[in-house]
């Protein structure tokens, strides 16, 4: 009994502190960026078969997948609160402003993370399951602690991490992987550097005074501008790949040429430095891109199956 009543004082004011913080909670999700990876794992679901998909692994694969990139997003802003004061753009987050602490962070991160993975073993499979813990452990601890402090290559090599999602999607209904979802992988790969470096431009005096070595800090924006185009022209080419494997069909190579020519266009406008909010728009469209670049792979995807029907 009194081991009980220790272990009740010891939940209900975490669990109190859920109920009335779940606002500050979900911030320490990042549930916008959340969504966009969630987004792509479903599309990898749907893509890994010719119908409908299995709905036990849809749902617990969505939901697993979904709560693992909470907990690596609640673990970054645990290790970057210091950081997180002092830029601009993050200094309004929930530890920096005190509306949480640390302790009740971590054991948040900690329970979605087990929540994911014994999700994932139990109603999806263990390759995904595994596949998740090391992405999760890639973007909290491998890029967090060590990439975004040691080399202003840390985006592209810890972008690794956030081009997952659609190959976890990929072995959640199907338990295994195959070239088409390493394909999707590196599609995102390649999507990162210059979505995450037109931000990078934007607020870098922002990363300056905090000491990351981002691109525009360590080799200036010129260069970061060319780096951000060439990654535009790769990206172009590399999103032709699901057509050219019959992966996808013209639908997808229509709308992945005409995406491909609004981002390079949003990329060649940074170069007129008079147009000082050309990067923070490049960055939005970026995300903006990569949303409808997989719409039109679902739609090119279901395309022949809703024709099926009508005729």
């Amino acid at each position: 009994m009194a081991s009980d009543m220790k272990v009740n004082s010891l939940n209900l004011p975490i669990i109190s502190s859920w109920v009335t913080h779940w606002r500050d909670y979900l911030e320490l999700t990042k549930p916008k960026v959340v969504l966009l990876l969630v987004f792509t794992a479903i599309c990898g679901m749907v893509l890994a078969v010719p119908g409908m998909v299995p709905l036990q692994e849809f749902f617990f694969g969505t939901l697993g997948i979904g709560l693992a990139s909470g907990s690596a997003a609640a673990i970054n802003h645990v290790i970057d609160q210091r950081s997180d004061a002092v830029m601009k753009r993050t200094q309004n987050r929930p530890l920096p402003q005190g509306s949480l602490n640390t302790r009740d962070c971590l054991i948040f991160a900690a329970s979605i993370g087990i929540a994911a993975m014994l999700i994932l073993v139990l109603l999806v499979n263990v390759l995904t399951a595994v596949l998740t813990f090391l992405s999760l452990i890639g973007y909290a601890v491998v890029y967090t602690v060590y990439l975004k402090r040691a080399t202003p290559q840390n985006i592209v090599i810890g972008g690794a991490a956030g081009a997952m999602p659609p190959v976890l999607g990929w072995t959640a209904i199907t338990g295994e992987v195959t070239p088409e979802p390493l394909l999707l992988f590196l599609i995102v790969f390649i999507w990162t550097p210059p979505h995450f470096w037109s931000l990078a431009i934007h607020r870098r005096d922002d990363y300056a005074k905090v000491d990351i070595p981002m691109l525009p800090v360590t080799h200036g924006i010129p260069f970061t501008r060319v780096q951000i185009i060439l990654y535009t022209v790769l990206l172009l080419i590399v999103s032709i790949f699901p057509w050219l494997i019959g992966m996808s069909g013209f639908v997808y190579l229509i709308g992945a040429l005409l995406l491909g020519a609004m981002f390079l266009y949003h990329t060649i406008k940074m170069f007129d430095s008079s147009l000082s909010k050309q990067p923070i728009k490049t960055f939005v469209f970026s995300i903006q891109y990569l949303m409808w670049l997989f719409v039109f792979m679902l739609v090119d995807h279901y395309l022949p199956l809703l024709m099926d029907i009508t005729l």
